[in-house]
């Protein structure tokens, strides 16, 4: 999915929710435990539910890697379905890679040729070495970390240089010499608030994935008020509010409503703008 092709979707659903698949297996409802695959079967019936709201689907790997081969599995079985039943969802691979090389290399054909996500998110703190390996898939999206929305962000992103340059404007201004907003995206946090504004003035036309926004309390208006573009320039992520909203046989049901919430408030802001 290239960037006009992704902006017409956003458009096109009133949307640019994306549905965070943080399936913990001891979150699930425990009717699905007795299920051959009980992590693919919540993943479906979320996905199912949600599909016609959302722009976007990002499966954080943690969830699945700590499974060991059957999460894999599960992973696989999901990236597969959103492919053939949903194939204008934008699937990003919540990844958080980035090492030397040839390490990357074999990162980005796991990810890009076995899983077949459409992009991934890359901690860029190893420098361009560790990020160009992701970049030599031009069909593909690097999103990377600049402005993250946990506490422990404010210990190295916010450092300043003796010219009083921070970290994570830093990484804006040098990764854009690596690629352009048609081939990467950040990671900027919901919780940021006007920080955003220092974002654009540096990273005006890149979309922005934008976590945070739900259980960790950001605020969507807030996000769009300082981040928005007029191409809209954001992708926001909801996991736990949406997929965890309820436990019992309605779950999906519950995800619906909770995404449909969000979609509803995105397309009021998605007003100023299409």
């Amino acid at each position: 999915m290239n960037k006009q092709q992704l902006i017409d979707n956003i458009r096109r659903k009133q949307s640019f929710l994306c549905v965070g698949l943080d399936t913990d297996i001891k979150k699930i409802p425990d009717h699905l435990l007795d299920s051959h695959e009980p992590i693919f079967a919540f993943n479906r019936a979320i996905i199912d539910a949600t599909a016609d709201l959302c722009v976007a689907y990002k499966p954080n790997l943690a969830f699945y890697e700590s499974l060991g081969v059957k999460g894999w599995q599960a992973l696989e079985k999901t990236v597969r379905y959103i492919r053939e039943q949903y194939p204008d969802q934008l699937v990003i691979a919540d990844a958080k890679r980035g090492d030397i090389g040839n390490t990357s290399a074999m990162y980005a054909h796991a990810l890009f040729e076995d899983l077949r996500a459409d992009a991934v998110t890359v901690a860029p703190y190893m420098g361009e070495d560790s990020v160009t390996p992701f970049l030599g898939y031009e069909d593909k999206w690097v999103v990377l970390l600049a402005l993250t929305s946990n506490k422990g962000s404010h210990d190295f992103q916010l450092t300043e240089d003796r010219d009083g340059e921070r970290l994570f404007e830093k990484v804006l201004r040098r990764s854009q010499q690596w690629a352009g907003d048609d081939r990467m995206m950040y990671v900027v946090g919901a919780t940021q608030g006007r920080m955003f504004e220092d974002i654009r003035r540096i990273a005006p036309n890149h979309f922005l994935l934008v976590p945070g926004v739900g259980a960790q309390g950001g605020s969507l208006e807030e996000v769009c008020r300082y981040g928005m573009t007029k191409e809209c320039g954001l992708i926001v992520n909801s996991s736990r509010a949406i997929i965890y909203a309820a436990h019992d046989h309605a779950f999906a049901d519950a995800a619906r409503q909770a995404a449909r919430q969000v979609q509803q408030q995105m397309a009021e802001q998605l007003k100023t703008i299409f």
